[in-house]
């Protein structure tokens, strides 16, 4: 198409004299007054003239050195003037998003559920020690508010992002102040005023962009802020960033771009990116700061799940991220985020070998009273849990087994592992089972500070089966741990539980044998009284300190501490009938018989029900109707 013919002297002067009719500097009705907000024939009049202009700028013919200098301060005048129209329609445009417009942007279901909001059994740790693992309070095995140790998020929120929800652009500006803005850019741009034209709409919408940062509560915060404040702050800023960073990418950063693209595209070469640069660079960068200092932060195992939350989240925004952060120039803004995302995917894998480590050199050494669960069982139960529930992200993260360190070269503080009988587990799946392999193996240390061997056993029967209950109680985890190593567990504290029957009842069970009351040769009943009353006094005696002792143990699961009395009961009741039936004549038949024969059958039958409730009973057991 054949440009149009320069204008002639006398339409130059005439678009000169609409030029200088709306010189602000000149005028005081120019200065309150603008074009764009009048009658559209002004606007169109005034846009003809800096054609009309411009054209003759570009003539070959124009030859007077005063002519030149003519145009040239006419077309400065109007370039002013355009890029305060310019400025001014922006700023009576620039609304803040609605609320409702930044929210529920992720509609889809999350691939798993936050177990965390569901689980409070994480013991009330005091303290951090060498291990990385906290020390727990002196003597309590009670159940602590996970909130304590591991902020995991509202109840109301899922714990993972990933999830099908795309860019929703929206229209910032309406469709006919879009044109005036194009119109006005095509002129500023074509005398060489590209840059006043990109900084004045880079300052206006990046206010508008900073509004949506403050309405979704992104803080301005420098990498150092946020290394500085307390891991329980951060967690809050960390589920606050998730649900930000998706409508930032998804929303407000995507709708910028479709408004520059809407207002510059095909202006001019990479306009369009420049300006949307220019007005998203500084709060991108600001956005992604925040995920960058967490992912060099310092590792501690409560961060795991809140590193996996921001790793997912990330994760899923990348192909939204790639789309938006397209170009060349918004390069550096992609390479974060894949950095980032690297960084968080280290991280995780860094703290579950660190939490492996620190499981198995967690020092506590004050035993648990009454041989219940130790509150690192729970806490490393709980633990394991929630990880299991991150499964499908870890399963991608961690792709090595546990490291094997010293455990083959003799190393007598590091226990043992048969990776033989776990052929065909996840890499992930053997790090579960090495932490309650070590987990085991530091209980077994922390059994020997007991003085009395039985509850010793019993304290690892207790927290053995805890193990398996947790494991039998998590879909995710006993699919993982599998059934085989799961029957390898129940054995063991069943095995705890025999070897604690043994410490304790063979001694009592030995008194009521038949060896050592006959008298040999006797002419009398062949029974020796003497002998027979001491066996029930040492009998007596005896089950009187297990009664007294084992009554403040501790089994908290209901149906393990009536199993174990079921057998406990199964042992002693028959062999003490057999015994009193056998011997109650001898002792009837001479003097004070009640100080040997203290207990019926019937209340060594309800005594047995005293054992492992955790408080103190009488001194004495009930005395036997007489």
């Amino acid at each position: 198409m054949e440009a149009p013919p320069p204008p002639s002297p006398t339409e130059l002067d005439a678009a000169e004299r609409i030029i200088l009719l709306w010189d602000s500097t000149a005028s005081e009705e120019a200065r309150e007054r603008m074009i764009f907000e009048g009658h559209r024939d002004e606007v169109d009049r005034y846009l003809q003239a800096v054609d009309e202009i411009q054209r003759s700028m570009s003539s070959a013919s124009l030859v007077s050195d005063d002519d030149q200098a003519k145009l040239n301060s006419a077309i400065q005048i109007a370039m002013a003037r355009l890029e305060d129209e310019f400025r001014n329609i922006l700023l009576n445009h620039t609304s803040p998003i609605e609320p409702d417009s930044l929210t529920s942007t992720d509609p889809s279901s999350s691939t798993h559920s936050c177990a965390a909001d569901s689980n409070s059994e994480f013991e009330d740790y005091s303290a951090e020690d060498d291990s990385g693992l906290t020390t727990p309070k002196a003597s309590s095995a009670s159940v602590g508010d996970a909130d304590e140790l591991l902020q995991r998020g509202d109840s109301s929120n899922t714990c993972s992002y990933r999830s099908t929800s795309s860019i929703r652009e929206l229209d910032l500006i309406p469709s006919d102040a879009v044109v005036d803005l194009r119109n006005i850019a095509e002129r500023m741009i074509a005398a060489g005023f590209l840059r006043e034209c990109i900084q004045v709409y880079g300052g206006v919408r990046k206010s508008a962009v900073d509004s949506s940062f403050r309405r979704l509560g992104i803080e301005k915060l420098s990498i150092g802020d946020v290394q500085r404040l307390q891991w329980e702050q951060l967690e809050a800023k960390i589920r606050r960033w998730i649900r930000a960073a998706k409508a930032c990418v998804r929303i407000v950063f995507a709708s910028e771009k479709k408004l520059c693209e809407q207002i510059f595209n095909d202006i001019g070469t990479a306009i369009d990116d420049a300006c949307f640069m220019e007005t998203v660079k500084g709060p991108a960068i600001q956005l992604f700061n925040f995920a960058e200092a967490i992912s060099i932060s310092r590792r501690s195992p409560e961060k795991l799940f809140k590193i996996l939350d921001l790793h997912d989240a990330l994760m899923d925004l990348m192909p939204d991220i790639e789309s938006v952060f397209e170009s060349k120039s918004s390069e550096s803004i992609r390479i974060q985020a894949v950095e980032i995302l690297s960084r968080l995917a280290e991280a995780a894998r860094g703290i579950l070998s660190e939490f492996e480590n620190a499981v198995l050199r967690e020092p506590s050494k004050v035993p648990v009273p009454g041989g219940t669960i130790h509150p690192l069982t729970r806490y490393v139960m709980n633990y394991i849990s929630l990880i299991s529930d991150y499964k499908q992200t870890l399963n991608e993260l961690i792709v090595s087994k546990p490291s094997t360190g010293s455990r083959y070269s003799g190393d007598p503080t590091t226990p043992d592992m048969e990776f033989a009988e776990l052929e065909g587990k996840t890499p992930l799946a053997l790090h579960l089972i090495w932490i309650i392999v070590i987990l085991q193996f530091n209980l077994d240390g922390k059994s020997k500070h007991y003085k009395d061997a039985s509850i010793a056993h019993l304290f690892m029967m207790n927290n053995v089966h805890y193990i398996v209950q947790k494991i039998k109680g998590s879909p995710e985890l006993r699919e993982m741990i599998g059934d085989d190593y799961l029957r390898k567990l129940t054995g063991k504290f069943r095995q705890a539980a025999t070897s604690y029957q043994r410490a304790t009842w063979v001694s009592v069970l030995y008194c009521l044998r038949d060896e050592g009351l006959h008298v040999s040769g006797s002419f009398s009943s062949g029974v020796s009284k003497s002998a027979l009353r001491e066996r029930f006094k040492s009998f007596n005696a005896m089950f009187e300190e297990v009664h007294r002792t084992q009554a403040t143990w501790l089994i908290p699961d209901s149906q393990l501490r009536e199993e174990l009395r079921i057998s406990i009961s199964e042992k002693l009741i028959p062999a003490y009938r057999s015994f009193l039936g056998r011997f109650r004549s001898h002792i009837e038949s001479g003097r004070h018989p009640e100080n040997y024969i203290k207990y019926s059958v019937e209340d060594l039958e309800t005594a047995v029900l005293d054992f492992f409730e955790g408080y103190s009973v009488s001194q004495h057991l009930r005395r036997r109707s007489q």
